[in-house]
């Protein structure tokens, strides 16, 4: 069982690497969605809506397929959708509890987080946790 948990660890992380340097991050306006495309294929996204106005985007929920979770998908679909978020100089209401996870590991993004509309999703409020390099 030792052997195979080692197996298992060794190619998730020959993996996470190939997603990384394989993966690309689209804003599917059309779509309602960030995705993340390997070999042209949709293997995660962020759904998001904008409500009337247009200079607040909500983030409702983030999905990976079953077969890329574990490998980073999600997080770099968080990233991408928040630099995006920044550039475009837009407000954040959120409902998805893995973008406040990320936030709160990332508090440069925190100030993106409208104040009169947030989101269920509270951002926590502690400490980032120490990230893997």
């Amino acid at each position: 069982m030792c052997d195979r948990k080692r197996r298992r660890r060794w190619s998730r992380s020959i993996r996470r690497d190939e997603v990384d340097s394989e993966m690309d991050v689209q804003r599917n306006g059309d779509g309602g969605s960030y995705d993340a495309v390997i070999d042209g294929q949709v293997v995660g996204k962020i759904v998001y809506h904008v409500p009337g106005g247009g200079r607040r985007v909500t983030l409702s929920h983030t999905i990976v397929d079953p077969e890329f979770r574990g490998r980073g998908v999600a997080t770099r679909l968080v990233k991408h959708a928040l630099d995006d978020l920044r550039a475009r100089e837009l407000k954040l209401t959120n409902y998805c509890t893995f973008v406040a996870d990320y936030i709160a590991d990332h508090p440069e993004y925190k100030e993106l987080v409208d104040a009169r509309f947030p989101g269920r999703a509270v951002v926590p409020d502690r400490a980032p946790r120490e990230r893997a390099h």
